[in-house]
């Protein structure tokens, strides 16, 4: 039975339009079966009815003209029930509707499925026998079976639009709504464009050469014109980028100089194989490799290494025979839509043409949206399913705060979405014409606001001048972006430009943390589960070389500065602290012999750790004996309390930072911490959210750390908002039993004070 099954999927999978591809599915259950009827009704949550769409056994002129009501009839039953109906004489059943136009009379056995995915009823597939008796379980259990599949297909072909025509065949436009993963905040209305990317490795047939001499030549003069446009990208960028930030195209650098990918391709091209062929085969081989990797950063990395490498394609092309790359020209408002959107992609468009961004593939960890923030640009990742070109030239709608994207939206909706960007652009304007002012609510209670930074600490530091330091440096970024471990020199350079980068303030450094799920290039690390294998703290302890190298230029880059502060990432143990606080002063006091030499002064690090592994929360009196600070890193915290990996757009939907769990671990962390006299940040995505940020605020939290982007947005905030206000928030937040309740109470209470723009922005 398996293998028919698999036989009839795959037939209707190989059939392009859907219509076609469900009659043939009908015929082919039919017969499999040895039944008199095989039909498939597909749900219209416009209409709220069902349609049907396919049969073999029915009158087939009744297809798109028989609608059934989501409460009529057996079938909407069944789509009520959300569970097989399997009934042996249907028609003296008391929902039995007779539907004279499918002429049904002879029919009396009746067994329908319910089509579903992730909890939504897509349709019913129904089998029909003039025989009264109940269908077989191995033929309920075969149908089953069959619409878990089915509903797979069915939302892909939605999702592409094959579902868009009418009763006469006739394309329709309708609104079509794309979830993916949330890249770069913020709201944008406009036409999709799709740049021409029809010169690519993947589609390059293989050849051989008689000429190697040549084909070396021709690569070398691609790779060099490849290497001058990536220079006049990186120029282009806008002053406003942070220079860490462009030095995203250090990468690009990397991949072109000879000693990369060059001395590979070169040798290719002497085994025979011309130019082309020779590039395609060895980048299609490291693209491989970084895309079995586990860590989403690091599969991004593929998408850097395969467009960097089409565009010296279409230079070697160029080079080969006078071949000239077709250019297409961007519109007033596009939005860019790409496969893979990648950062010179988004580095060449049109800054005052460019409105917002979907990557078909690719997620927040990629250089495009690491960009794309920077610019202030709306982002959208993963949006699987759907091709660009069927997005080309569509109005489209992109929520890069929720990760949702609406195509071809109704007025209504495009009206609603249109004010929303108005609320937001004058709550912008607000906050910038409060930029500046102390971050304290009406009734004195006085907040702290820091940043989270990795690619851009000094950017970000001096495009917000009023944050309070770095909550969170992430020191991994410059281990990803090398072939090998920065040596402690490197290192000292770089974290003494981020200390002193804001020197009277305070600057905490995470460090390495990388392994299981974020593995370096040159450190892989393969495992079933990274999320719970050897990662952070854990990877680091068990190498103390690196760890003690990077200790020890951390305190070499805070010689005559105060301001460096360390934290422990992934901490599960007090043994873990104990350890690493060993290592820490066996550096320090190395460090200060060097330094007692130069006459130079070396204060000593506060050490924190960050609260992110469930274990913790219950050994919070214990930790507090041996650390100055603890740093809740909600985003962990939450995806290890719901057991919900948030990159996962399958199960995304189930995380979520205000899960009334969630807010009591994170009340319960506070209290504790007070108790305990130990300072506590929380640095999670919650902090710079403007709901998150008042209730943060009602539990007793005082200081928060957050992207640049959201700071002036809460500091803002918090100047609308009484200490007591968020406190009443908080209780009634703290008796809800869903998030959606929480939810509720929070935009009700943003409504009521006049900060109804800020509820796309936060929650």
């Amino acid at each position: 039975m398996l293998t028919t099954l698999k036989r009839i999927v795959q037939e209707m999978n190989q059939i392009p339009a859907l219509d076609t591809a469900l009659f043939r599915l009908a015929s082919r259950v039919k017969q499999t079966l040895d039944v008199d009827s095989c039909s498939i009704y597909l749900a219209d949550y416009e209409r709220q009815d069902f349609v049907l769409k396919a049969t073999d056994g029915l009158d087939v002129d009744a297809v798109e003209h028989v609608r059934i009501g989501f409460s009529e009839g057996l079938i909407g039953l069944v789509g009520q029930r959300e569970e097989p109906l399997n009934i042996a004489n249907a028609q003296k059943h008391a929902r039995f509707k007779h539907y004279p136009e499918v002429k049904e009379e002879n029919y009396n056995a009746f067994l329908g499925t319910p089509i579903i995915n992730q909890r939504r009823v897509l349709g019913v597939i129904t089998l029909q026998q003039s025989e009264k008796r109940r269908f077989s379980e191995d033929e309920e259990a075969f149908l089953v079976t069959l619409a878990a599949q089915l509903a797979l297909e069915v939302t892909n072909a939605d999702m592409r639009g094959a579902l868009n025509y009418s009763a006469t065949n006739e394309y329709t436009i309708q609104q079509k709504n794309v979830t993916g993963i949330a890249g770069s905040p913020g709201l944008a209305i406009g036409k999709g464009f799709a740049p021409d990317k029809s010169v690519n490795l993947k589609n390059w047939v293989v050849k051989r050469t008689k000429a190697p001499a040549e084909e070396i030549q021709r690569y070398r003069l691609g790779v060099e014109e490849t290497r001058k446009h990536v220079d006049n990208l990186s120029e282009r960028l806008d002053d406003g980028i942070p220079d860490d930030v462009k030095s995203i195209f250090q990468l690009y650098h990397h991949l072109l100089d000879a000693n990369s990918l060059g001395r590979e391709v070169e040798e290719k091209i002497k085994q025979g194989w011309d130019a082309a062929s020779s590039l395609k085969m060895v980048v299609e081989n490291y693209a491989a490799r970084f895309q079995a990797m586990d860590d989403p950063y690091m599969q991004e990395r593929a998408i850097d290494i395969v467009d960097l490498s089409d565009r010296i394609l279409a230079n070697i092309l160029l080079a080969a025979k006078g071949y000239k790359v077709k250019e297409k020209y961007a519109v007033e408002d596009s939005i860019l839509v790409a496969e893979e959107v990648s950062a010179t992609m988004l580095a060449e468009f049109p800054r005052d043409k460019l409105k917002g961004i979907i990557s078909i593939r690719g997620s927040n960890n990629s250089h495009a949206a690491i960009l794309a923030r920077a610019m202030g640009v709306p982002a959208v990742m993963g949006c699987q399913n759907v091709s660009p070109a069927l997005l080309e030239d569509k109005e489209i709608l992109v929520d890069g705060y929720a990760g949702e994207v609406i195509v071809s939206p109704d007025r209504n909706i495009k009206n609603e979405f249109i004010q929303l960007i108005e609320e937001e652009s004058a709550i912008t304007e607000r906050i910038d014409a409060e930029a500046g002012q102390p971050c304290e609510s009406i009734d004195g209670c006085r907040m702290s606001l820091y940043i989270n930074a990795g690619l851009s600490a000094q950017g970000e530091l001096s495009a917000e001048n009023i944050g309070s330091g770095i909550g969170l440096y992430r020191t991994e970024i410059p281990f990803m972006l090398r072939e090998r471990f920065p040596s402690e020199q490197e290192q000292v350079v770089l974290y003494r430009e981020v200390l002193e980068s804001a020197p009277e303030l305070p600057i905490t450094m995470r460090t390495l943390d990388v392994g299981g799920d974020k593995p370096l290039p040159y450190f892989p690390i393969n495992e079933e589960n990274p999320f719970l294998g050897w990662r952070g703290i854990r990877l680091t302890l068990d190498h103390p070389e690196i760890f003690l190298v990077q200790v020890r230029a951390m305190l070499r880059a805070s010689v005559g500065l105060t301001n460096l502060q360390i934290m422990l990432p992934m901490i599960s143990t007090v043994s873990e602290v104990q350890e690493a606080k060993r290592l820490i002063n066996q550096a320090f006091y190395e460090i200060s012999d060097e330094v007692v030499e130069s006459g130079e002064t070396l204060e000593k690090p506060k050490l924190g750790i960050m609260l992110e592994v469930p274990s913790v929360l219950y050994q919070l009196p214990q930790l507090a004996k041996h650390v100055d600070f603890f740093s809740v890193g909600s985003n962990d915290l939450t995806q290890y309390l719901l057991a919900v990996d948030r990159n996962n757009t399958r199960v995304a939907s189930l995380y979520n930072s205000y899960h009334p769990a969630v807010l009591g671990a994170l009340y319960d962390i506070v209290k504790q911490a007070n108790q305990n006299q130990v300072p506590v940040t929380i640095c999670g995505e919650i902090a710079g959210e403007p709901s998150g940020a008042i209730l943060l605020m009602g539990m007793g939290y005082r200081k928060l750390s957050m992207n640049a982007f959201n700071l002036r947005k809460i500091n803002w905030l918090i100047r609308k908002v009484t200490l007591e206000e968020s406190r009443d928030l908080l209780a009634l937040a703290m008796t809800c039993e869903t998030q959606e309740e929480v939810f509720g109470y929070l935009n009700t209470f943003l409504e009521e004070k006049g900060l109804g723009g800020l509820i796309r922005a936060g929650a």
